[in-house]
Protein backbone atom coordinates (compact mmCIF):
# COMPACT_ATOMS: atom_id res chain seq x y z
CA UNK A 1 0.00 0.00 0.00
CA UNK A 2 2.76 2.44 0.97
CA UNK A 3 4.58 1.85 -2.31
CA UNK A 4 1.39 2.33 -4.31
CA UNK A 5 0.62 5.53 -2.36
CA UNK A 6 4.00 6.92 -3.41
CA UNK A 7 3.48 6.32 -7.11
CA UNK A 8 -0.29 6.34 -7.67
CA UNK A 9 -0.48 9.99 -8.79
CA UNK A 10 2.41 9.49 -11.18
CA UNK A 11 0.60 6.44 -12.54
CA UNK A 12 -2.56 8.46 -13.18
CA UNK A 13 -0.60 10.75 -15.49
CA UNK A 14 1.78 8.23 -17.03
CA UNK A 15 -0.60 5.34 -17.79
CA UNK A 16 -2.95 7.24 -20.15
CA UNK A 17 0.01 9.14 -21.65
CA UNK A 18 2.04 5.99 -22.33
CA UNK A 19 -1.13 4.16 -23.32
CA UNK A 20 -1.82 6.79 -25.96
CA UNK A 21 1.72 6.55 -27.30
CA UNK A 22 1.56 2.74 -27.30
CA UNK A 23 -1.61 2.84 -29.39
CA UNK A 24 0.35 4.61 -32.13
CA UNK A 25 2.11 1.28 -32.82
CA UNK A 26 -1.12 -0.70 -33.23
CA UNK A 27 -2.15 -1.53 -36.82
CA UNK A 28 -4.86 0.93 -37.82
CA UNK A 29 -7.19 -1.81 -39.06
CA UNK A 30 -7.10 -3.67 -35.69
CA UNK A 31 -10.07 -1.76 -34.30
CA UNK A 32 -11.03 -4.47 -31.82
CA UNK A 33 -7.54 -4.55 -30.28
CA UNK A 34 -7.41 -0.74 -30.18
CA UNK A 35 -10.75 -0.52 -28.39
CA UNK A 36 -9.86 -3.32 -25.99
CA UNK A 37 -6.52 -1.77 -25.08
CA UNK A 38 -8.09 1.67 -24.60
CA UNK A 39 -10.79 0.16 -22.37
CA UNK A 40 -8.13 -1.63 -20.34
CA UNK A 41 -6.22 1.63 -19.85
CA UNK A 42 -9.44 3.37 -18.85
CA UNK A 43 -10.38 0.62 -16.40
CA UNK A 44 -6.96 0.57 -14.72
CA UNK A 45 -6.93 4.36 -14.34
CA UNK A 46 -10.53 4.34 -13.08
CA UNK A 47 -9.56 1.77 -10.44
CA UNK A 48 -6.60 3.91 -9.35
CA UNK A 49 -8.82 7.00 -8.97
CA UNK A 50 -11.18 5.00 -6.73
CA UNK A 51 -8.13 3.93 -4.71
CA UNK A 52 -7.04 7.56 -4.26
CA UNK A 53 -10.58 8.53 -3.20
CA UNK A 54 -10.82 5.74 -0.63
CA UNK A 55 -7.27 6.11 0.72
CA UNK A 56 -7.31 9.86 1.22
CA UNK A 57 -7.52 10.66 4.95
CA UNK A 58 -10.14 13.40 5.37
CA UNK A 59 -9.40 13.70 9.09
CA UNK A 60 -5.76 14.46 8.37
CA UNK A 61 -6.54 16.78 5.44
CA UNK A 62 -3.91 18.75 3.55
CA UNK A 63 -1.92 17.47 0.59
CA UNK A 64 -1.37 13.72 0.52
CA UNK A 65 0.30 11.18 -1.82
CA UNK A 66 3.03 13.82 -2.24
CA UNK A 67 5.89 12.94 -4.56
CA UNK A 68 8.51 15.24 -6.12
CA UNK A 69 10.94 14.67 -8.97
CA UNK A 70 13.59 17.27 -9.78
CA UNK A 71 13.51 18.55 -13.34
CA UNK A 72 15.06 22.02 -13.88
CA UNK A 73 16.57 23.10 -10.59
CA UNK A 74 18.10 26.29 -11.93
CA UNK A 75 14.62 27.68 -12.62
CA UNK A 76 12.92 26.07 -9.65
CA UNK A 77 10.85 23.66 -11.74
CA UNK A 78 10.07 20.23 -10.30
CA UNK A 79 7.56 17.53 -11.18
CA UNK A 80 5.74 17.80 -7.86
CA UNK A 81 2.54 15.84 -7.26
CA UNK A 82 -0.06 15.82 -4.50
CA UNK A 83 -3.82 16.02 -3.91
CA UNK A 84 -6.07 17.52 -1.26
CA UNK A 85 -9.78 17.37 -0.47
CA UNK A 86 -10.62 19.61 -3.43
CA UNK A 87 -8.61 17.80 -6.09
CA UNK A 88 -9.42 14.20 -5.07
CA UNK A 89 -13.09 14.42 -6.23
CA UNK A 90 -11.86 15.90 -9.51
CA UNK A 91 -9.42 13.02 -9.94
CA UNK A 92 -12.25 10.53 -9.38
CA UNK A 93 -14.49 12.46 -11.79
CA UNK A 94 -11.83 12.27 -14.49
CA UNK A 95 -11.40 8.52 -14.00
CA UNK A 96 -15.14 7.95 -14.32
CA UNK A 97 -15.51 10.03 -17.47
CA UNK A 98 -12.36 8.54 -19.05
CA UNK A 99 -13.58 4.96 -18.65
CA UNK A 100 -17.17 5.58 -19.70
CA UNK A 101 -16.05 7.78 -22.60
CA UNK A 102 -13.97 4.93 -24.01
CA UNK A 103 -16.99 2.62 -23.86
CA UNK A 104 -19.28 5.20 -25.45
CA UNK A 105 -16.73 5.57 -28.30
CA UNK A 106 -16.95 1.85 -29.12
CA UNK A 107 -18.57 2.61 -32.48
CA UNK A 108 -15.87 5.00 -33.77
CA UNK A 109 -15.06 3.67 -37.26
CA UNK A 110 -13.00 6.46 -38.84
CA UNK A 111 -9.32 6.56 -37.82
CA UNK A 112 -10.09 4.71 -34.60
CA UNK A 113 -6.47 4.53 -33.49
CA UNK A 114 -5.87 8.26 -33.94
CA UNK A 115 -9.01 9.08 -31.98
CA UNK A 116 -8.02 7.04 -28.93
CA UNK A 117 -4.40 8.27 -29.04
CA UNK A 118 -5.56 11.88 -28.78
CA UNK A 119 -8.30 11.02 -26.29
CA UNK A 120 -5.84 9.37 -23.87
CA UNK A 121 -3.32 12.20 -24.25
CA UNK A 122 -6.05 14.73 -23.46
CA UNK A 123 -7.05 12.85 -20.30
CA UNK A 124 -3.41 12.54 -19.23
CA UNK A 125 -3.25 16.32 -19.34
CA UNK A 126 -6.40 16.61 -17.22
CA UNK A 127 -4.95 14.33 -14.55
CA UNK A 128 -1.73 16.32 -14.64
CA UNK A 129 -3.57 19.54 -13.81
CA UNK A 130 -5.43 18.05 -10.87
CA UNK A 131 -2.35 16.46 -9.28
CA UNK A 132 0.37 19.06 -10.04
CA UNK A 133 1.84 21.11 -7.20
CA UNK A 134 4.20 22.99 -9.51
CA UNK A 135 2.82 25.91 -11.53
CA UNK A 136 5.05 25.21 -14.52
CA UNK A 137 3.76 21.66 -14.92
CA UNK A 138 0.27 22.78 -13.94
CA UNK A 139 0.26 25.06 -16.98
CA UNK A 140 1.96 22.46 -19.19
CA UNK A 141 -0.72 19.89 -18.45
CA UNK A 142 -3.41 22.56 -18.72
CA UNK A 143 -2.36 23.14 -22.33
CA UNK A 144 -1.99 19.42 -23.00
CA UNK A 145 -5.59 18.97 -21.89
CA UNK A 146 -6.84 21.67 -24.27
CA UNK A 147 -4.84 21.29 -27.48
CA UNK A 148 -6.07 17.81 -28.59
CA UNK A 149 -9.64 19.13 -28.46
CA UNK A 150 -9.09 21.05 -31.69
CA UNK A 151 -8.18 17.93 -33.68
CA UNK A 152 -10.75 15.70 -31.99
CA UNK A 153 -13.55 18.11 -32.86
CA UNK A 154 -12.24 19.06 -36.30
CA UNK A 155 -11.82 15.45 -37.47
CA UNK A 156 -14.40 13.39 -35.58
CA UNK A 157 -16.97 16.06 -34.74
CA UNK A 158 -20.28 16.80 -36.44
CA UNK A 159 -21.62 19.91 -38.13
CA UNK A 160 -24.95 21.52 -37.28
CA UNK A 161 -27.40 22.26 -40.08
CA UNK A 162 -30.94 23.43 -39.29
CA UNK A 163 -32.11 25.12 -42.45
CA UNK A 164 -30.49 28.56 -42.49
CA UNK A 165 -28.56 27.84 -39.28
CA UNK A 166 -25.29 26.19 -40.17
CA UNK A 167 -22.29 25.60 -37.94
CA UNK A 168 -19.53 23.45 -39.51
CA UNK A 169 -17.50 21.42 -37.01
CA UNK A 170 -14.36 23.34 -37.99
CA UNK A 171 -16.08 26.52 -36.76
CA UNK A 172 -16.66 25.02 -33.31
CA UNK A 173 -13.11 23.67 -33.13
CA UNK A 174 -11.48 26.96 -34.17
CA UNK A 175 -13.69 29.07 -31.90
CA UNK A 176 -12.85 26.84 -28.93
CA UNK A 177 -9.15 27.02 -29.72
CA UNK A 178 -9.05 30.82 -30.05
CA UNK A 179 -10.94 31.47 -26.83
CA UNK A 180 -9.01 28.97 -24.73
CA UNK A 181 -5.65 30.12 -26.11
CA UNK A 182 -6.51 33.72 -25.22
CA UNK A 183 -7.41 32.62 -21.69
CA UNK A 184 -4.17 30.64 -21.43
CA UNK A 185 -2.13 33.73 -22.29
CA UNK A 186 -3.64 35.58 -19.32
CA UNK A 187 -2.93 32.64 -17.02
CA UNK A 188 0.69 32.32 -18.15
CA UNK A 189 1.33 36.04 -17.73
CA UNK A 190 -0.06 35.89 -14.18
CA UNK A 191 2.00 32.77 -13.34
CA UNK A 192 5.21 34.45 -14.52
CA UNK A 193 4.31 37.57 -12.53
CA UNK A 194 3.85 35.50 -9.37
CA UNK A 195 7.12 33.67 -10.02
CA UNK A 196 9.09 36.91 -10.41
CA UNK A 197 7.34 38.86 -7.64
CA UNK A 198 7.80 36.10 -5.07
CA UNK A 199 11.59 36.31 -5.37
CA UNK A 200 11.86 32.62 -4.43
CA UNK A 201 12.90 31.37 -7.85
CA UNK A 202 10.44 28.49 -7.72
CA UNK A 203 7.14 27.45 -9.28
CA UNK A 204 6.22 25.33 -6.28
CA UNK A 205 2.63 25.98 -5.13
CA UNK A 206 3.51 24.91 -1.60
CA UNK A 207 6.34 27.44 -1.41
CA UNK A 208 4.38 30.24 -3.08
CA UNK A 209 1.49 29.76 -0.64
CA UNK A 210 3.71 31.13 2.11
CA UNK A 211 4.47 34.36 0.24
CA UNK A 212 2.44 37.45 1.13
CA UNK A 213 2.15 39.49 -2.03
CA UNK A 214 1.42 43.22 -1.86
CA UNK A 215 -2.19 44.37 -2.03
CA UNK A 216 -1.55 46.20 -5.28
CA UNK A 217 0.01 43.16 -6.93
CA UNK A 218 -2.87 40.93 -5.87
CA UNK A 219 -5.44 43.43 -7.03
CA UNK A 220 -3.84 43.65 -10.49
CA UNK A 221 -3.08 39.99 -11.17
CA UNK A 222 -5.97 38.11 -9.57
CA UNK A 223 -8.30 39.19 -12.43
CA UNK A 224 -5.90 37.56 -14.90
CA UNK A 225 -6.36 34.24 -13.13
CA UNK A 226 -10.09 34.81 -12.72
CA UNK A 227 -10.72 35.62 -16.39
CA UNK A 228 -8.01 33.35 -17.84
CA UNK A 229 -9.26 30.27 -16.04
CA UNK A 230 -12.84 31.56 -16.21
CA UNK A 231 -12.83 31.30 -20.01
CA UNK A 232 -12.45 27.53 -19.72
CA UNK A 233 -15.06 27.45 -16.94
CA UNK A 234 -17.60 29.10 -19.26
CA UNK A 235 -17.63 32.40 -17.36
CA UNK A 236 -19.96 34.98 -18.94
CA UNK A 237 -19.31 36.84 -21.26
CA UNK A 238 -16.41 34.61 -22.35
CA UNK A 239 -18.59 31.52 -22.63
CA UNK A 240 -19.69 31.60 -26.28
CA UNK A 241 -17.10 29.05 -27.42
CA UNK A 242 -18.56 26.42 -25.10
CA UNK A 243 -21.98 25.58 -26.64
CA UNK A 244 -20.50 25.55 -30.15
CA UNK A 245 -17.68 23.29 -28.94
CA UNK A 246 -20.14 20.96 -27.20
CA UNK A 247 -22.29 20.63 -30.28
CA UNK A 248 -19.44 20.00 -32.71
CA UNK A 249 -17.56 17.49 -30.55
CA UNK A 250 -18.00 13.69 -30.84
CA UNK A 251 -19.86 12.13 -27.91
CA UNK A 252 -16.91 11.08 -25.73
CA UNK A 253 -15.20 14.43 -26.28
CA UNK A 254 -18.41 16.25 -25.32
CA UNK A 255 -18.44 14.15 -22.15
CA UNK A 256 -14.86 15.16 -21.32
CA UNK A 257 -15.41 18.73 -22.46
CA UNK A 258 -18.45 19.44 -20.29
CA UNK A 259 -17.78 16.86 -17.61
CA UNK A 260 -14.12 17.59 -16.90
CA UNK A 261 -12.48 20.32 -18.98
CA UNK A 262 -14.79 23.09 -17.79
CA UNK A 263 -13.91 22.00 -14.25
CA UNK A 264 -10.23 22.67 -15.00
CA UNK A 265 -11.07 26.35 -15.33
CA UNK A 266 -13.02 26.48 -12.07
CA UNK A 267 -10.31 24.44 -10.34
CA UNK A 268 -7.65 26.85 -11.58
CA UNK A 269 -9.48 29.80 -10.01
CA UNK A 270 -9.70 28.14 -6.62
CA UNK A 271 -6.34 26.32 -6.62
CA UNK A 272 -4.14 29.07 -8.06
CA UNK A 273 -6.07 32.34 -7.84
CA UNK A 274 -7.61 32.07 -4.37
CA UNK A 275 -4.72 30.13 -2.88
CA UNK A 276 -1.90 32.44 -3.99
CA UNK A 277 -3.68 35.80 -4.10
CA UNK A 278 -6.27 35.72 -1.28
CA UNK A 279 -6.36 39.50 -0.90
CA UNK A 280 -7.07 39.99 -4.58
CA UNK A 281 -9.75 37.31 -4.35
CA UNK A 282 -11.60 39.26 -1.67
CA UNK A 283 -11.45 42.43 -3.76
CA UNK A 284 -12.75 40.79 -6.94
CA UNK A 285 -15.23 38.23 -5.61
CA UNK A 286 -18.22 40.62 -5.87
CA UNK A 287 -17.56 40.96 -9.61
CA UNK A 288 -17.20 37.20 -9.99
CA UNK A 289 -20.47 36.76 -8.11
CA UNK A 290 -22.25 39.15 -10.46
CA UNK A 291 -20.86 37.47 -13.58
CA UNK A 292 -21.73 34.03 -12.20
CA UNK A 293 -25.30 35.18 -11.55
CA UNK A 294 -25.59 36.18 -15.21
CA UNK A 295 -24.22 32.74 -16.08
CA UNK A 296 -27.02 31.07 -14.13
CA UNK A 297 -29.96 33.09 -15.42
CA UNK A 298 -28.75 33.86 -18.95
CA UNK A 299 -27.56 30.27 -19.49
CA UNK A 300 -30.91 28.87 -18.36
CA UNK A 301 -32.92 31.25 -20.56
CA UNK A 302 -30.67 30.49 -23.54
CA UNK A 303 -31.03 26.74 -22.97
CA UNK A 304 -34.81 27.14 -22.92
CA UNK A 305 -34.72 28.66 -26.40
CA UNK A 306 -32.68 25.90 -28.09
CA UNK A 307 -34.07 23.34 -30.52
CA UNK A 308 -30.89 21.23 -30.74
CA UNK A 309 -30.46 18.83 -27.81
CA UNK A 310 -26.71 19.40 -27.69
CA UNK A 311 -27.06 23.17 -27.73
CA UNK A 312 -29.59 22.90 -24.92
CA UNK A 313 -27.14 20.87 -22.82
CA UNK A 314 -24.31 23.25 -23.78
CA UNK A 315 -26.14 26.32 -22.49
CA UNK A 316 -27.35 24.33 -19.50
CA UNK A 317 -23.69 23.67 -18.67
CA UNK A 318 -22.99 27.40 -18.81
CA UNK A 319 -25.83 27.92 -16.34
CA UNK A 320 -24.74 25.15 -13.97
CA UNK A 321 -21.11 26.27 -14.02
CA UNK A 322 -22.50 29.62 -12.83
CA UNK A 323 -23.52 27.86 -9.60
CA UNK A 324 -19.93 26.66 -9.19
CA UNK A 325 -18.48 30.15 -9.62
CA UNK A 326 -21.24 31.61 -7.46
CA UNK A 327 -20.34 29.21 -4.67
CA UNK A 328 -16.67 30.18 -4.89
CA UNK A 329 -17.57 33.86 -4.71
CA UNK A 330 -19.43 33.43 -1.40
CA UNK A 331 -16.13 32.79 0.40
CA UNK A 332 -17.93 30.76 3.06
CA UNK A 333 -17.63 27.06 3.81
CA UNK A 334 -21.18 26.10 2.82
CA UNK A 335 -21.10 27.85 -0.55
CA UNK A 336 -17.59 26.73 -1.48
CA UNK A 337 -18.20 23.15 -0.36
CA UNK A 338 -21.37 23.08 -2.43
CA UNK A 339 -19.48 24.52 -5.42
CA UNK A 340 -16.88 21.75 -5.37
CA UNK A 341 -19.60 19.11 -5.02
CA UNK A 342 -21.44 20.80 -7.89
CA UNK A 343 -18.31 20.41 -10.01
CA UNK A 344 -18.39 16.67 -9.40
CA UNK A 345 -22.16 16.31 -9.76
CA UNK A 346 -22.38 18.41 -12.91
CA UNK A 347 -19.47 16.53 -14.46
CA UNK A 348 -21.20 13.16 -14.05
CA UNK A 349 -24.67 14.49 -14.95
CA UNK A 350 -23.54 16.23 -18.14
CA UNK A 351 -21.44 13.26 -19.22
CA UNK A 352 -24.54 11.08 -18.85
CA UNK A 353 -26.66 13.54 -20.83
CA UNK A 354 -24.18 13.68 -23.69
CA UNK A 355 -23.80 9.89 -23.67
CA UNK A 356 -27.58 9.51 -24.01
CA UNK A 357 -27.79 12.15 -26.76
CA UNK A 358 -24.91 10.46 -28.57
CA UNK A 359 -26.71 7.11 -28.52
CA UNK A 360 -29.87 8.81 -29.80
CA UNK A 361 -28.06 10.72 -32.55
CA UNK A 362 -26.19 7.61 -33.76
CA UNK A 363 -29.56 6.02 -34.50
CA UNK A 364 -31.85 8.92 -35.44
CA UNK A 365 -29.19 11.15 -37.08
CA UNK A 366 -31.03 14.19 -35.78
CA UNK A 367 -31.05 16.17 -32.52
CA UNK A 368 -33.94 18.50 -33.30
CA UNK A 369 -36.33 18.66 -30.34
CA UNK A 370 -39.08 19.74 -32.71
CA UNK A 371 -39.18 16.43 -34.61
CA UNK A 372 -38.24 13.91 -31.90
CA UNK A 373 -41.24 12.50 -30.06
CA UNK A 374 -42.29 9.44 -28.08
CA UNK A 375 -38.85 7.80 -28.16
CA UNK A 376 -39.38 5.93 -24.89
CA UNK A 377 -41.32 3.27 -26.82
CA UNK A 378 -38.30 2.45 -29.00
CA UNK A 379 -35.39 3.50 -26.74
CA UNK A 380 -36.47 2.83 -23.13
CA UNK A 381 -32.94 2.42 -21.75
CA UNK A 382 -31.73 5.71 -23.25
CA UNK A 383 -34.92 7.38 -22.03
CA UNK A 384 -34.42 6.20 -18.44
CA UNK A 385 -30.86 7.49 -18.30
CA UNK A 386 -31.73 10.79 -19.96
CA UNK A 387 -34.70 11.38 -17.66
CA UNK A 388 -32.65 10.70 -14.52
CA UNK A 389 -29.85 12.98 -15.76
CA UNK A 390 -32.45 15.67 -16.45
CA UNK A 391 -33.94 15.27 -12.98
CA UNK A 392 -30.44 15.63 -11.53
CA UNK A 393 -30.09 18.86 -13.48
CA UNK A 394 -33.23 20.33 -11.88
CA UNK A 395 -32.14 19.24 -8.40
CA UNK A 396 -34.50 16.37 -7.60
CA UNK A 397 -33.93 15.12 -4.02
CA UNK A 398 -32.12 11.80 -3.94
CA UNK A 399 -29.83 12.77 -6.80
CA UNK A 400 -26.47 14.54 -6.52
CA UNK A 401 -27.64 17.84 -8.01
CA UNK A 402 -29.99 18.48 -5.11
CA UNK A 403 -27.29 18.36 -2.44
CA UNK A 404 -24.84 20.51 -4.38
CA UNK A 405 -27.31 23.21 -5.42
CA UNK A 406 -28.93 23.50 -1.98
CA UNK A 407 -25.51 24.08 -0.42
CA UNK A 408 -24.70 26.77 -2.99
CA UNK A 409 -28.08 28.43 -2.37
CA UNK A 410 -27.55 28.40 1.40
CA UNK A 411 -24.05 29.81 1.03
CA UNK A 412 -25.26 32.61 -1.22
CA UNK A 413 -28.27 33.50 0.96
CA UNK A 414 -25.97 34.02 3.97
CA UNK A 415 -24.56 37.24 2.54
CA UNK A 416 -26.31 37.94 -0.77
CA UNK A 417 -30.05 37.22 -0.49
CA UNK A 418 -30.94 39.02 -3.74
CA UNK A 419 -28.41 36.94 -5.65
CA UNK A 420 -29.78 33.86 -3.90
CA UNK A 421 -33.25 34.65 -5.22
CA UNK A 422 -31.86 34.96 -8.76
CA UNK A 423 -30.08 31.62 -8.32
CA UNK A 424 -33.37 29.96 -7.38
CA UNK A 425 -35.05 31.63 -10.36
CA UNK A 426 -32.38 30.08 -12.58
CA UNK A 427 -33.15 26.67 -11.09
CA UNK A 428 -36.85 27.24 -11.82
CA UNK A 429 -36.12 28.06 -15.46
CA UNK A 430 -33.99 24.91 -15.66
CA UNK A 431 -36.96 22.84 -14.50
CA UNK A 432 -39.10 24.39 -17.23
CA UNK A 433 -36.87 23.58 -20.19
CA UNK A 434 -35.78 20.15 -18.92
CA UNK A 435 -39.31 18.92 -18.20
CA UNK A 436 -40.64 20.40 -21.44
CA UNK A 437 -37.89 18.68 -23.42
CA UNK A 438 -38.41 15.32 -21.69
CA UNK A 439 -42.16 15.47 -22.33
CA UNK A 440 -41.65 16.30 -26.01
CA UNK A 441 -38.78 13.97 -26.93
CA UNK A 442 -39.43 10.87 -24.86
CA UNK A 443 -43.13 10.79 -24.11
CA UNK A 444 -46.27 11.09 -26.16
CA UNK A 445 -47.20 9.30 -29.38
CA UNK A 446 -44.27 8.04 -31.43
CA UNK A 447 -44.34 8.94 -35.12
CA UNK A 448 -43.73 6.32 -37.84
CA UNK A 449 -40.43 8.05 -38.64
CA UNK A 450 -38.88 6.67 -35.45
CA UNK A 451 -40.32 3.15 -35.47
CA UNK A 452 -37.02 1.75 -36.77
CA UNK A 453 -34.88 3.04 -33.87
CA UNK A 454 -33.02 0.58 -31.67
CA UNK A 455 -32.08 1.01 -28.04
CA UNK A 456 -28.63 1.44 -26.49
CA UNK A 457 -26.19 -1.45 -26.78
CA UNK A 458 -25.01 -3.33 -23.70
CA UNK A 459 -21.72 -1.46 -23.75
CA UNK A 460 -23.45 1.91 -23.94
CA UNK A 461 -25.96 0.88 -21.26
CA UNK A 462 -23.16 -0.24 -18.95
CA UNK A 463 -21.27 3.03 -19.41
CA UNK A 464 -24.37 5.10 -18.69
CA UNK A 465 -25.16 2.85 -15.72
CA UNK A 466 -21.76 3.62 -14.17
CA UNK A 467 -22.44 7.35 -14.47
CA UNK A 468 -25.93 7.01 -12.99
CA UNK A 469 -24.57 4.97 -10.08
CA UNK A 470 -22.45 7.90 -8.92
CA UNK A 471 -25.34 10.35 -9.27
CA UNK A 472 -27.38 8.13 -6.97
CA UNK A 473 -24.62 7.39 -4.47
CA UNK A 474 -23.72 11.06 -4.01
CA UNK A 475 -27.38 12.05 -3.85
CA UNK A 476 -28.32 9.43 -1.26
CA UNK A 477 -25.14 9.45 0.83
CA UNK A 478 -23.10 12.64 0.25
CA UNK A 479 -21.23 12.54 3.56
CA UNK A 480 -17.96 10.93 2.32
CA UNK A 481 -17.76 13.50 -0.46
CA UNK A 482 -18.50 16.42 1.86
CA UNK A 483 -16.03 15.26 4.54
CA UNK A 484 -13.41 15.06 1.82
CA UNK A 485 -14.28 18.41 0.24
CA UNK A 486 -14.50 20.24 3.58
CA UNK A 487 -11.01 19.03 4.51
CA UNK A 488 -9.74 20.97 1.48
CA UNK A 489 -12.06 23.98 1.67
CA UNK A 490 -11.44 24.76 5.37
CA UNK A 491 -7.69 25.55 5.12
CA UNK A 492 -8.26 27.50 1.91
CA UNK A 493 -10.91 29.67 3.58
CA UNK A 494 -8.65 30.17 6.56
CA UNK A 495 -6.02 31.50 4.20
CA UNK A 496 -8.42 33.73 2.24
CA UNK A 497 -10.65 35.19 4.96
CA UNK A 498 -8.91 34.12 8.15
CA UNK A 499 -11.68 31.81 9.43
Amino acid sequence: MATLDSYVLMALVVIPFVGGLALAFFPGESRRAIRGFSALVGLVVFALTIYVFLRYDSDLGGYQFIREYGWLDSLGVAFSLGVDGISVPMVLLTGIVLFTGVLISWNIQVRTKDFFVLYLLLVAGVFGVFVSLDLFFFFFFYELAVLPMYILIGVWGSSTDFGTFNRPKEYGAMKLMLFLTAGSVLVWVAILAVYVESGLGTFSLLALEDVTFSDGFQRVFFPLFMVGFGVLAGLWPFHTWSPDGHVAAPTAVSMVHAGVLMKLGAYGIIRVGLDLLPGGAQDWMPLLLGMATVNVVYGAISAMGQTDLKYMIGYSSVSHMGYVLMGFATLNSVGMGGAVLQMFSHGIMTALMFAAVGALYDRAHVRDIGVLEGLTKRMPVVAIFFVLAGLTSIGLPGLSGFVAEVMVFLGVFQDYPVVGILAVVGAGITAVYILRMLAKVFFGTITPRWEHLTDATRVEGFAMGVLLLFLLVVGLYPRPWMDLINSGVAPLLERVVGL
